[in-house]
């Protein structure tokens, strides 16, 4: 579904991915993980169309679309809940939920906030009260629905699990592999690694713009050297 070709992006003098390629296949979870600054998050911004590649390509369904516009990838089908929630504070969760609509023009838009409704029961008791009075988890969700009402491929989902306490973050796995059981692909950016190579069929580890290692989530769960950098052991 998605492939990357030999990107490079640079922040003025600063080569922040330095000729990464990756490909995430139909149906799948795949997991990049790093430590802060390993260029994680830069690679979704990429491939999303916020930030413009210096050079290489980003291929979605066999189309080139490295020069496309971030809202023409969204129409696409690529979503992205971005690190740090972002939801609209001053806006009702509702409302926050109908943005992530915004460029749809069919009638089932109601069938799918019914469907974020039931992965996050939460969001249907608070959907009249501000977004900026939601816990961190409870925004968090929000932000992943609001991705989801897009009625996305792909879904980018960046850091869903930071600052959050640990029965929630094993609650929020627990629905993103509900959501991609449902059909939805998953390109999953996390520092928590033992969570998402639990859950990831194929795993890349980035060190200082790289991707350095690769393999099934397994694979790189049993790794010396993933155990000793990442998880603890």
């Amino acid at each position: 579904m998605l492939e990357i070709k030999d990107l490079n992006v640079h922040f003025g003098v600063i080569h922040a991915l330095k000729g990464i390629s990756l490909t995430v296949n139909d149906g799948e979870i795949v997991t990049l993980i790093g430590a802060n600054g390993a260029g994680k998050t830069t690679t979704l911004r990429t491939i999303s169309g916020l930030k413009k590649p210096t050079s290489g390509l980003v291929i979605l369904d066999g189309k080139d679309i490295t020069a496309s516009s971030t809202q023409d990838r969204v129409k696409m089908g690529i979503s992205h809940s971005p690190e740090g929630r972002r939801v609209f504070s001053t806006m009702t969760v509702l409302e926050n939920l109908e943005l992530g609509a915004y460029l749809r023009k069919d009638k089932e838009i109601g069938k799918d906030l019914k469907m974020v409704y039931g992965h996050f029961p939460i969001l249907a008791d608070r959907k009249k009260q501000l977004a900026g009075t939601l816990s961190g988890g409870e925004q968090q969700m929000l932000a992943i629905g609001r991705a989801l009402m897009s009625r996305p491929k792909i879904l980018f989902l960046d850091e869903p699990s930071m600052g959050l306490a640990p029965l929630l973050v094993q609650e929020i796995f627990n629905i993103i592999k509900d959501i991609n059981k449902e059909g939805t692909t998953i390109l999953l950016v996390e520092q928590n690694a033992s969570m998402a190579l639990q859950i990831a069929g194929h795993a890349y580890v980035m060190e200082t713009g790289s991707i350095v290692l690769s393999g099934t989530g397994a694979e790189l769960a049993q790794s010396d050297s993933i155990k000793k950098a990442y998880l603890g052991g």
